[in-house]
This record gives C-alpha cells, sequence and structure tokens, in this order.
C-alpha cells in the first residue's frame, strides 16, 4: 500500500476530531442537534485551518443514513462514499478552474431534481471568491431560494472578494489561525500514534513555521521525518527550516545589553556559517524580548516549553524594562526594513547596531572615581503611588560595568558624585552630609528645589504644580492649583514629605492645601519659558533676510506652528 501523507491521513472525520474552531463547531452542532438547518453556509479563513474539511464533515452529518445529527455515523454507505470522494450527491467544485458562468449554469441546471440516494444534494464549492461577476449573478436566485433538498457549502480564503448580495445570502463562519500551542499538541498526539520519535523543541519550531496552516504543520511533519531519517529532532528540524540556534539569540542579546558592539557582530559572524534565515532570526530576537519582558513583570509566567526559563530569566534581572521595550520596538521596525538592506545579514547587523546606538546612556565624566558613583534607585511605593528615589550602593560593587546602570531618561540626575549630578545642570543643591536649614530653604527658589527630588510620575506632576506657600520649624506648606487636583490624595502629601526629608537629612512635613495659587508655580514657569522661546525662535525666522526673499520669489506663506525651538 503507498504511503499518504500525514496531512490526508489525519484529516478529521467528525468534529469530535477537530482541533480549534470552536466557535463554529458549537453553532454547527447546536444546528444540527436541533434541526436549525440553513440552506447556505459560507468557510472563511487562510489555508490549512479546517474550511473544506468542516464542510465535508457537515456534508456527513446531513446525509448520514441514521438521521441528520452532529454525529454521523461513518459506517453507512453515505457516510462512507463521502469520505471516498465518490458520493454522487455531493458535488464539490474548484471555483478556480470553472469562473465561466457557462460552467455555473451547467452546475445548477440539475438543481431541481431530488438527490440519487442521499437526503440532500450538496454543492460544495470551494475558492468560490475565484468566480466571475456573471457566474455569481447566475448563482444568485438559487443560492436564496434553493430547492428543500439542496444545501450550499462555500469556502474561501479571500471573502473581501465576495459581493455583497452572495454573503447576505449565507450564514459566515470565519475560522480562526492555528495557535502554536494548538499545532504543537496535535504533532505531539499524531508522532505518538505513528509511533515516530521526537523532541517537543522541533515541535515548536514547525508550529511556528506553519503559521496558524495545520495542514502546513502536517505537510512539513513530514518532510521533516524524511529529513531527519524517521525521527524529527530540533537541529534537523533548524537545518531544514534555516532557523538560527537559539544560543546564537541570546548571545546578541546578552552583547547588546552589554554595550558590546564587537560581541554583537561576532555572534552575527558566527550565525552566518549556518546559512540562517536572517529575517526569521529577527523574529526569534523578538520572540526571546517578548519572553523576558513578560518575565520582568510576571516572573512566574515563563514559558519553559523550551527549556530555558532560567536563562530567560537572567536576561530578564539583566535588562532594564526600558530597554527591553526599546530593542523589541527597534526589532518590530526592523521587520519592515530589512528587505529594503543590501542584503539580510547587513539588515540584521544594522538593526543590532541601531539597538546599541539609540540607547539611553549616561554621560559620565571620565575625572569621576567610579568607586564614588552611586545609583538611584526608587523605594519601595504604595500601589498606585509615586517612588521616592534614593542613593543605593556604588555602581562598582554590583559587578555590571557602568553602562548597565539604565534608568528613564525622566529619572536623570542618575549618577551622583560627592551630591553631584554627573549629566545633569548644576545647581545649588546642599551637600547630603549637611542638610540645608529652612532658613536656606527660603532662600531657595521652589522650582530649583523641585528638580532636586528625583520625584517622577504623578508625584511630580503635583509638585510642579504646587505653590511654597509657608515655611515653619519643621513644615513645608503648599497651595496645588485646584485645576491639577484630579488626581490627588493624601498619600502624596506624604510623599512628598518623605522626599523633602531624604533631600534635607530630617523628618519634614508636607502639607498641600486646594486652591488658587497666587505666584507662579513650577508647570507655570516651565510653560512660560517655553513660550518665550518659542515666540523667539519666531521672531529670528520671521526676520530672516534670505527666508523673506524665498518667501517673495515664490509667493509662500510661514507656519508659525512648524517652528521649533533649539533648546540645545
Amino acid at each position: 500500500m503507498s504511503y499518504q501523507v500525514l496531512a490526508r491521513k489525519w484529516r478529521p472525520k467528525i468534529f469530535r476530531e477537530m482541533v480549534g474552531q470552536e466557535h463554529v463547531l458549537k453553532a454547527l452542532v447546536n444546528a444540527l442537534d436541533h434541526d436549525r438547518l440553513h440552506h447556505a453556509y459560507l468557510f472563511t479563513g487562510t489555508r490549512g485551518v479546517g474550511k473544506t474539511t468542516i464542510a465535508r464533515i457537515l456534508a456527513k452529518c446531513l446525509n448520514c443514513e441514521s438521521g441528520v445529527s452532529s454525529e454521523p455515523c461513518g459506517t453507512c454507505s453515505s457516510c462512507q462514499e463521502i469520505a471516498e470522494g465518490r458520493s454522487v450527491d455531493l458535488l464539490e467544485v474548484d471555483a478556480a478552474s470553472r469562473t465561466k458562468v457557462e460552467d455555473t449554469r451547467e452546475l445548477l441546471e440539475n438543481v431541481q431534481y431530488a438527490p440519487t440516494r442521499s437526503r440532500f444534494k450538496v454543492y460544495l464549492i470551494d475558492e468560490v471568491h475565484m468566480l466571475s461577476t456573471h457566474s455569481f449573478n447566475a448563482l444568485l436566485k438559487t443560492l436564496e431560494e434553493p430547492p428543500p433538498h439542496v444545501k450550499f457549502l462555500l469556502a474561501t480564503t479571500d471573502p473581501q472578494k465576495l459581493p455583497a448580495t452572495v454573503l447576505s445570502r449565507c450564514l459566515q463562519f470565519n475560522l480562526k489561525n492555528m495557535p502554536p500551542e494548538q499545532i504543537v499538541g496535535h504533532l505531539s498526539r499524531v508522532l505518538g500514534e505513528e509511533m515516530i520519535e521526537f523532541e517537543e523543541p522541533a515541535l515548536w519550531l514547525l508550529g511556528r513555521a506553519a503559521a496558524g496552516s495545520m495542514r502546513d504543520a502536517l505537510s512539513l511533519t513530514d518532510q521533516a521525518i524524511a529529513f531527519g531519517s524517521g525521527r524529527v529532532a530540533e537541529e534537523d528540524v533548524r537545518s531544514m527550516l534555516g532557523s538560527v540556534d537559539l544560543s546564537f539569540v541570546y548571545e546578541l542579546l546578552e552583547a547588546v545589553s552589554a554595550d558590546d558592539a564587537a560581541g554583537a557582530l561576532a555572534v552575527v559572524a558566527r550565525m552566518a556559517e549556518h546559512a540562517p534565515d536572517f529575517e526569521a532570526s529577527l523574529d526569534e530576537l523578538l520572540s526571546l524580548l517578548h519572553r523576558v519582558s513578560t518575565a520582568q513583570v510576571l516572573p512566574d509566567a515563563i514559558d519553559n516549553s523550551w527549556g530555558d526559563a532560567e536563562r530567560v530569566a537572567q536576561l530578564a534581572a539583566g535588562i532594564t524594562a526600558e530597554d527591553a521595550q526599546l530593542f523589541y520596538q527597534m526589532a518590530l521596525n526592523g521587520k519592515r526594513d530589512i528587505g529594503l538592506a543590501p542584503d539580510p545579514r547587513r539588515g540584521f547587523e544594522m538593526i543590532l547596531l541601531r539597538m546599541l546606538a539609540f540607547r539611553p546612556a549616561l554621560a559620565i565624566d571620565d575625572s569621576i572615581d567610579p568607586s564614588a558613583l552611586r545609583e538611584v534607585a526608587p523605594d519601595p511605593a504604595p500601589e498606585g503611588g509615586d517612588a521616592v528615589k534614593k542613593p543605593v550602593e556604588p555602581a562598582a560593587a554590583s559587578g555590571r560595568p557602568p553602562r548597565q546602570q539604565e534608568v528613564r531618561p525622566a529619572d536623570i540626575p542618575v549618577a551622583v558624585a560627592s551630591g553631584v549630578a554627573a549629566g545633569a545642570p548644576a545647581v545649588n543643591k546642599p551637600e547630603p552630609e549637611q542638610p540645608a536649614s529652612l532658613a536656606q530653604l527660603e532662600a531657595l527658589d521652589w522650582y530649583a528645589l523641585l528638580d532636586q527630588l528625583g520625584l517622577t510620575g504623578i508625584l511630580y506632576n503635583i509638585a510642579s504644580n504646587c505653590e511654597l506657600a509657608e515655611v515653619t520649624a519643621d513644615t513645608l506648606a503648599f497651595v496645588l492649583d485646584e485645576g491639577s487636583a484630579t488626581l490627588f490624595n493624601d498619600s502624596h502629601a506624604e510623599k512628598l514629605g518623605a522626599a523633602l526629608s531624604a533631600h534635607f537629612g530630617r523628618k519634614i512635613t508636607a502639607q498641600v492645601a486646594i486652591g488658587s495659587v497666587a505666584g507662579e508655580t513650577p508647570a507655570r514657569r516651565s510653560e512660560r519659558l517655553r513660550e518665550e522661546r518659542q515666540a523667539e525662535a519666531v521672531r529670528a525666522i520671521e526676520g530672516d533676510e534670505q527666508l523673506k526673499v524665498l518667501l517673495s520669489r515664490f509667493d509662500g506663506a510661514l507656519d508659525p506652528t512648524s517652528i521649533t525651538p533649539n533648546d540645545g
């Protein structure tokens, strides 16, 4: 007996054998069991998701000699004839090869006659969107009011090409792509029944390569069995698909996170020796970054289907959440651009170099002793609150290179040497060892002090809209602009007091009252300065003599909204 490919051998014969598509199967089963049958069904979806299979099972359910139900017997002559493709009352038509109106008329000329042996005459039209406009017009009347003994089962991969007049006459079911988890589960059952040795990571490679199609997954599995001489091994499947070894992807991410451009390019050079698909390698990098980001938020949710949960956890601990998101976004944008590169390898390398070039970095003075640097980290804060920053251990003690001290840009100043922020504007901030007195505080503008507290998020927004109203022995009284009080609660006053206490080295209470501010809050000051810079920039552009000549020569007009001041 000749070999039968897995996709045909394991094609489901009843609804219970189907993998996925529960939303479609539930509707069909209920309709069959409660005798609520429509005369025309339309199944849509990409290749290999079960459109024709469901249509054939439905034909069995309609014509089974034991009666109409969702469980055809599979043994009667009608079920066997449909399964073997020789039923005279199941007319399967490939619309791609019969697009002419004459073909449609010929197909429908016997529609009024009763079925030869079965209960219903079933017309199964595959790729129905390929029919011509005239063919659809010839089909419309019969499709809307067919004889009671006729059922239409239509299947298409492109429902947008169907006329609305056809869509309105059918019950439409949209079949979904299979997720890799379902494909891997089905492949493991199939290979177990076939008594074929396999490695689970190899099935995940096949499941992702199938891109949602179960038929493609089974066909690739057939190819993998032949490639691996009767077994499905991860190394063989990678070689067959041109996939990159995951160890390379781990090394790439480790090199990029360590700011090691030479190391990253060396890994790419070793990858190139195996002739990989660099676009697929980019997908693997995206998948790894997704797992790393997930592990950073939910450490217990690391997917260990590849047996690498420990390594993913290590990567998640060594990369900041901001960097992981930045790398993911750059890799995602790189998928769009890699096809425009001179060759895939150069495009892949440029994506990695872009990650290194645009990664936020700290400008640290080489004259500063690294042992004097301290990392600024947030204090634990109640849920929904804002963090208050405090100094932690020197960076040198962590064993990580200075480049790894990553924070959000909004968190600057980050590295502190002798109490002065490296890479940040110089301010007259009191030494932590010698806290400023409240008398000194009175001499400082509130906006200058605010920039030294290291506040972020909602707490910074609230503080910047506060006016310092009064200073007493151990209390600072603020008035919060009533227009910015929507998100304020008492915990914010406590956190502001904690930040002030940490700054001055003594217990200070912050009192925040909501009302109308008499002076200028830091937020209003920033807005005023921005508007002044914008007005100055507009005046400078409008006064440019060369621009005036150009506008006059070409009868042009200046758009002031397009002008942005250069704050650099």
